[in-house]
């Protein structure tokens, strides 16, 4: 019995190695999201504080507000995961104490004992007669060895014991440890709470300047719309421009499609860097207006994505920049082939490439612009005269 003891308690202080060990890891990736999260909301911030004065679209304020609010509460649903994970590894250390208080208690018991028998046999003399009364010489052998044994029992004895009660002790700090870092978690999340509140409260003040001036705003929808499809309809004539097999043997012909670099792009769907990084304000597709439901706004060949001012672009595959081109509300856009598929990068102060220019993954193509308040970057993707979605295609 005394053997199997030790075999258990290493297998539980295995277990709670490991336990410990996936509670590290599950926090640890909860936290880094955590991070991520809140760097978009610090970029969000930054253009609602600075750009509130030259912003003159409640629609893009409503649209940030509303990427802020949906951040926060990734927040806080990420804040009472952690919260869970920590309840959890409390009462896994809770069990852990009593399994070491219970070992302690057994321990000491035993020492308890030994102590009372080596006190009952405290004079030599009662040794002796104990020894010289035994039946025969093994029964003699064997309480002459538990005499010469006893003083050594208790010695080792109060080191188990020792040992046991600073492991218990550890388990005690860890457990207080454990308590404190919750306790400051459910501040954490109290704050976002508060925070999310609030961000609901002026969500709501933009809804209602956005129902008191339905006129204005559709007369700026109507523009917006118009410089959208004025957009797609220069990225449709330069992709086709661009598809166009080579005429003759003239030296300024078009070098024929690269599919094998087509195909290298292909493989990697899913995989490509962002241009960026930042938090997506407008997504890829057909939307409704968020207050005039009714109302369909401009179809989104691409994505927005909201960026600090001054952030550098970068290609997101090995390709030959195309064209540069200015398009109203969209400033300097810069157009990337990649064999018959298209990268396109638009809302540039300034670029570092120029037409013709064959660009690495990764490399810089220019710097982000700040039109009407927004610092955003527009970023589409093109399978010959077809828009693909960008979300699928960025890792």
């Amino acid at each position: 019995m005394n053997r199997l003891i030790p075999r258990i308690l290493l297998s539980l202080v295995l277990l709670a190695g490991n336990a410990m060990a996936a509670f590290a890891q599950d926090v640890t990736a909860q936290q880094n999201r955590k991070a991520q999260l809140e760097k978009e909301i610090a970029i969000i911030d930054r253009q609602l504080a600075d750009n509130a004065s030259k912003s003159r679209s409640a629609l893009s304020q409503l649209t940030l507000i509303r990427k802020k609010i949906a951040n926060r509460k990734e927040l806080v649903a990420q804040s009472d995961r952690e919260i869970r994970s920590y309840s959890d590894k409390i009462y896994r250390t809770q069990r852990q104490i009593n399994v070491y208080q219970a070992r302690v208690d057994t321990l000491s018991a035993y020492y308890a004992r030994l102590v009372k028998g080596a006190y009952k046999n405290r004079d030599a003399k009662i040794w002796y007669m104990y020894i010289l009364a035994s039946e025969d010489l093994g029964q003699a052998f064997r309480r002459y060895s538990y005499f010469k044994t006893l003083s050594s029992q208790m010695k080792d004895q109060a080191e188990k014991i020792r040992l046991a009660q600073a492991d218990l002790e550890s388990e005690k700090m860890k457990l207080q440890g454990l308590k404190k870092e919750a306790e400051a978690l459910r501040a954490e999340r109290q704050k976002e709470v508060s925070a999310l509140a609030k961000e609901e409260q002026q969500a709501g003040n933009v809804v209602a300047q956005l129902n008191r001036n339905k006129a204005q705003y559709q007369k700026e929808l109507a523009s917006k719309k118009r410089q959208v499809e004025a957009l797609d309809r220069e990225i449709r004539r330069l992709v086709e421009a661009a598809m166009k097999p080579s005429s003759g043997g003239s030296s300024t012909a078009k070098k024929p499609v690269d599919y094998k670099l087509a195909s290298e792009f292909s493989s990697n769907k899913g995989k490509l860097p962002w241009p960026a990084e930042g938090p997506v304000v407008d997504h890829f597709g057909q939307h409704y207006h968020p207050v005039y439901t009714k109302l369909k706004l401009p179809f989104n060949n691409g994505v927005n994505i909201a960026l600090s001012a001054g952030t550098e672009i970068k290609a997101v595959f090995n390709g030959v920049v195309k064209q540069i081109v200015v398009m109203p509300g969209y400033n300097q856009c810069v157009l990337v082939q990649h064999g018959n598929y298209f990268s396109f990068y638009c809302k540039l102060k300034s670029t570092s490439v120029k037409p013709g220019d064959t660009v690495k993954t990764g490399q810089t193509i220019g710097v982000v612009d700040t039109i009407n308040g927004e610092t955003q970057l527009h970023f589409q993707i093109w399978k010959d005269q077809t828009p693909q979605n960008p979300e699928l295609w960025l890792r």
